[in-house]
């Protein structure tokens, strides 16, 4: 029994921190997409970035909108992503 205690306060407590991840969402600008494939390198590159679930990149718009776990990514990571597949990006807008 208190074996079962022990292993539901370790369970409760590893928990704890995924509960707080909150998702956002982000734009970036990606100005340099100059090709109807690029976008399919950046979305792949911010898929590949631990805690995105979903990316929608617009060549049109120039721009890719980002849904990440702010407990696993950050900003940065995602225009790092961009970066080293040769498409430096911006922040546009955070919601």
């Amino acid at each position: 029994m208190k074996t079962l205690k022990a292993l539901s306060l370790i369970t409760l407590a590893c928990a704890a921190p995924l509960a707080l991840a909150t998702p956002q969402t982000v734009k970036l600008n990606v100005p340099t997409m100059d090709c109807a494939t690029c976008p399919i390198t950046i979305k792949a590159a911010l898929a590949k970035v631990p805690g995105v679930t979903k990316v929608q990149v617009s060549y049109e718009k120039r721009e890719a909108v980002i849904v990440y776990d702010d407990a696993q990514a950050s900003v940065a990571d995602l225009k790092k992503a961009t970066e080293e597949v040769g498409y430096p990006s911006m922040l546009k807008t955070v919601r």
